[in-house]
């Protein structure tokens, strides 16, 4: 009797909130009494409100948080502490353990039952429970979060073996079998879906990278968030091939090619996104390891300030990028962003003024009023034979992908010698080892500092979440450490940081941040203006300590002292610091 009134006052509620229509309700009460099925139980069946909104609508209604899990990953043993039958049945699981209170996520928290049951298990282990609504796409995310690919997959499978049968007796030749093969991947519907899933859990996760990776027994899916790769599902071997084949095809690859390397690109679309992804497929002793960069057409170029450039590093760059010519250099390993701050710094520069051409590999942002190419080696387009193009078609701004030989630094010092502004990237692990790593490609000292206006360098750190972030002490080894390192800084790098009362935070971890203590990254920066102090240094041929020593004291800020400022300012933590700028 206390469930149906229960049931009863929470359709009133709906029906008075106007999440439902009187004609509905009215309507619904009716099939209800006939079918014996609850208002709610209709409404979700007959897709009247989106599981999401009932969900919250019944957390409103009993007074009790909703829970989402979208960007949340549940650790299996939380949800192992209910019985797996509790948890299919009353569809509801254990999602965090605070001493002896554990929280509940239910997707009907108005069933009797399920409270019930609830009830005596939590007795049974001594706890006392915290209820939070969720719905049904949250519960299958997290209890059967490679669910749907497992169905999919089952599907696929049989559909395959029946086939393979037909196929049994046939004997076909080698290329019947791959032309038969690409039919049944272009129209076998699971292996599609199987192939969304993976992309769509990628992009709504905000990962920037997918991999595919084919182990002895099993396929292993991998996503990368905020730099660090997470395990994200796991798929049979038994569809490696159809589901690498399928990437393929969309990517317009040789699906017949399984010896050497392959690179696409293809778009993909969600509910709430709009993407490109850059493909690469890559042959290994277990098949074809493919990875596939996330490329976010809707995200805007962010700002210098956005990417963590501050103080001095951001004044001298800004002042650079005004001059008419001369090269500006960012440095350092991939996956630093140093692609991002050349698109900050050309859609800064691009009016209907200037002519800004691009040699890019591979082209990664659209840029309208940018006239961007993509070099394509195996037909000659190389970044050296493109930048000798590129100055026949009277640029004024010029930016190479990155100087990667003896070629392409001539090319690029002589463009900048006649007029041209030219960004670029290098590979070095600092912005002074740009200078004897230019030297090394036998570019004259007297031409280097004609032409190097700039080199920034710059490492990509994990910020702190800012819905879980709370202070922490401050080792008094690492405030020594840090009193030190800033012992040359001048004051208005420092900002507000008082040094005599250092700060330190941490993410504690939430649902917000996936329970990792961050969320988003932001770069840390050092800057090398060359003035003619240092000019003289480097035709003299000063050791790098030298120059280093000498840029600090017009106030060159190093990476590792803006990695301590930013963690000074509870932007970042010590342990991201150390990280990337150890790797």
């Amino acid at each position: 009797m206390a469930e149906n009134t229960q049931t009863d006052n929470f359709e009133q509620f709906l029906l008075s909130n106007k999440l439902l229509s009187q004609e509905d309700f009215d309507r619904l009460k009716q099939e209800s009494e006939k079918k014996g099925k609850t208002v709610a139980a209709l409404i979700e069946e007959q897709k009247i409100l989106d599981a999401q909104t009932l969900a919250k609508a019944r957390a409103a209604f009993l007074n009790i948080p909703y829970v989402s899990f979208e960007q949340t990953k549940v650790p299996q043993e939380l949800v192992d502490l209910i019985p797996p039958d509790t948890v299919n049945f009353y569809k509801l699981f254990a999602f965090e353990k605070n001493g002896k209170s554990l929280k509940v996520a239910m997707v009907d928290p108005t069933d009797i039952r399920a409270l019930e049951a609830l009830e005596f298990l939590s007795k049974k282990q001594g706890l006392s429970l915290e209820l939070y609504a969720t719905d049904q796409v949250n519960f299958d995310r997290v209890v059967h979060p490679s669910g749907n690919v497992s169905k999919l997959v089952g599907e696929a499978l049989a559909n395959i073996a029946q086939t393979e049968k037909r196929e049994q007796d046939k004997k076909q030749s080698e290329s019947q079998q791959n032309a038969q093969v690409q039919q049944l991947i272009q129209e076998d519907a699971p292996i599609s879906k199987i192939v969304d899933v993976i992309m769509t859990n990628a992009i709504n996760g905000n990962a920037s990278d997918i991999h595919i990776e084919p182990e002895d027994n099993l396929v292993r899916v991998r996503y990368r968030v905020d730099g660090i790769l997470h395990n994200a599902l796991e798929l049979p071997k038994s569809v490696q091939s159809a589901v690498i084949s399928k990437i393929k095809i969309l990517s317009n690859l040789k699906i017949d090619e399984s010896r050497l390397p392959q690179d696409g690109r293809f778009h993909f679309e969600t509910d709430q996104k709009k993407v490109d992804l850059r493909v690469s497929v890559l042959p290994n002793v277990n098949g074809e390891k493919i990875v596939m960069r996330i490329l976010d057409k809707s995200t805007k170029v962010p700002t210098l300030e956005q990417l963590g450039f501050r103080g001095k590093s951001l004044e001298w760059t800004l002042d650079n990028i005004k001059k008419t010519h001369g090269i500006f250099l960012i440095t350092g390993p991939t996956g630093s962003g140093k692609s991002t701050t050349l698109y900050s710094l050309l859609s800064m520069l691009n009016t209907t003024e200037v002519n800004i051409i691009t040699l890019e590999d591979p082209v990664e942002y659209f840029m309208d009023g940018v006239n961007q190419t993509q070099i394509n080696p195996d037909i000659g387009l190389t970044f050296a034979s493109g930048l000798r193009s590129i100055l026949r078609q009277d640029p004024n701004i010029i930016m190479v992908g990155e100087i990667r030989d003896k070629e392409t630094a001539e090319l690029a010092v002589q463009a900048a010698l006649t007029g041209h502004l030219v960004f670029s990237t290098l590979h070095t692990n600092d912005a002074i080892g740009a200078l004897p790593r230019l030297m090394d490609m036998e570019i004259e000292p007297f031409l280097l500092v004609a032409s190097i206006n700039v080199v920034a360098a710059q490492r990509l750190t994990r910020k702190i979440c800012p819905d879980c972030k709370k202070e922490i002490p401050v080792p008094a080894e690492l405030k020594k450490k840090f009193e030190q390192e800033l012992s040359n800084i001048h004051q208005e790098e420092l900002g507000d940081i008082d040094m005599k009362n250092m700060k330190m935070y941490a993410g504690a971890g939430c649902d917000k941040c996936g329970k990792t203590g961050y969320k988003g990254r932001i770069a840390i920066v050092e800057v090398l203006e060359i003035n003619k102090k240092m000019q003289d240094m480097v035709l003299s041929k000063a050791v790098p300590a030298d120059i280093l020593a000498e840029a600090q004291k017009i106030g060159m800020v190093t990476m590792e002292q803006d990695g301590i400022i930013k963690v000074l300012q509870g932007i970042t933590t010590y342990e991201e610091v150390i990280r990337v700028t150890t790797e």
